[in-house]
Parts: structure tokens; sequence; C-alpha cells
């Protein structure tokens, strides 16, 4: 099993939703967070005076998946992700040693 982590723009959410929906791939978790990476924030003009803009809004999908479904999976989120800009995000991909069920306590991939 594995265990993606999708940091993406915030407006793509919804059509990378629905690209995973569409391989079957059924749970997630979508967390509104802010951060950085090589575009290092931008400035904004408010009232006339300029500031940095440091951590910029991102969405963040947490998503467990059998080892079959990584590759059909990546390909689903870059398709719907991406705009061709700095900033589109990234993928992480890390093992996963374990799902429980918390109703029934079901281990492995049938708790997914």
């Amino acid at each position: 099993m594995k265990f993606i982590t999708a940091i993406i723009k915030p407006h793509k959410v919804d059509e990378t939703r629905q690209a995973l929906s569409e391989i079957n791939i059924a749970g997630m978790t979508v967390t509104e967070v802010k951060g950085f990476g090589r575009q290092r924030g931008h400035t904004e003009m408010y009232r006339g005076a300029e500031y940095v803009v440091d951590f910029l809004p991102k969405a963040k999908l947490e998503i467990a998946i059998d080892d079959d479904q990584v590759d059909s999976c990546i390909d689903a989120i870059r398709k719907a992700a991406t705009t061709g800009k700095v900033g589109d995000g990234k993928i992480f991909i890390t093992s996963l040693e374990d799902v429980i069920r918390v109703r029934d306590g079901e281990h492995g991939s049938g708790a997914l």
C-alpha cells in the first residue's frame, strides 16, 4: 500500500477529485494549507503599500491506495492539477505499513 500526498492549487481540487473518481479512487482527505516552493511567494499592493505574501494558499490531498493503483493515481493528479505554471505543486509517495478501519478493526487493503 502507498500513501499519496499531493500539494496542488486550490482551484484544481474539484477537477482532481473528479479525475480520481473516474479511475475508482473513492477516498481522500483534502486540507487547505499554505506554503511556498521555488516561487518563494510574491508581492502585492494594498492601499498603495507593497507587501510580500510569503505563504501561498494550496490544497493538500491525502490518498491511501493499493500498489497497483499508484501509477494511474499519479497520472490522474498530474493531468487534472496542472496549469503549466510555476507553483502547480508536488506529489509525494510514501510506503504505508498498515491501515486499520476504526469501525470493525479490519486491517490492510480491505480497510481502504
